[in-house]
């Protein structure tokens, strides 16, 4: 038997205290979590990839959690490319990819859903407000896909949220200082 392994891409737009909230549980479900910083087709994002994946490798470091992963080359838009190449780089073979109940419909039309589906289960987070509706639990059984619900309870905050009203409260406390001091998400110039 193999370890078990989640795979947790994330917009990270940014990271906020659900994305920590949701690795410090992962950790303690799986051998290992591998997290990188994607760019969603199906959204727009405030800050370029590199000023995100800065912000969550930073987030994952203060963590110093040796079974919490960050590699940024394991990142594709397509979830298909993210997941060969954690498979190529780690050479795992059985991964939970991480997704939020916010998104679970959408993996019916995502590029390469019929490959998908036979490389990975599905780890579902739910998020409050997304209940998985029973017509997507139908379609998920229909396609056969694996799925497991998780019971992870995580605060309801989402990047957007953040990016709406600024509470930096809804921040890590590792990133609160970059993000100010950087005007992130007021201006997308990162200060050395």
């Amino acid at each position: 038997m193999g370890k078990s392994i989640a795979l947790f891409g994330t917009s990270a737009d940014p990271p906020t205290i659900g994305h920590k909230k949701i690795l410090e549980e992962l950790s303690k479900v799986y051998d290992f979590t591998v997290s990188y910083v994607s760019n969603n087709p199906n959204k727009t994002h405030k800050e370029n990839i590199s000023i995100r994946s800065h912000l969550l490798k930073t987030l994952i470091e203060d963590l110093d959690n040796p079974k919490i992963l960050f590699n940024q080359r394991v990142s594709s838009q397509w979830a298909i490319e993210s997941i060969k190449n954690c498979k190529n780089i780690y050479e795992f073979n059985n991964l939970d990819f991480v997704i939020g109940s916010d998104l679970i419909k959408d993996i019916f039309c995502w590029k390469n859903f019929d490959k998908i589906i036979e490389e990975v289960s599905f780890f579902i987070i739910l998020r409050e407000g997304y209940p998985i509706e029973s017509s997507i639990l139908e379609m998920l059984e229909t396609y056969k896909v694996k799925f497991k619900i998780s019971t992870i309870k995580i605060p309801n905050i989402s990047s957007s949220k953040f990016r709406s009203n600024f509470n930096y409260s809804n921040l890590p406390t590792s990133l609160i200082d970059i993000v100010k001091k950087n005007n992130l998400y007021e201006s997308t110039k990162l200060v050395e």
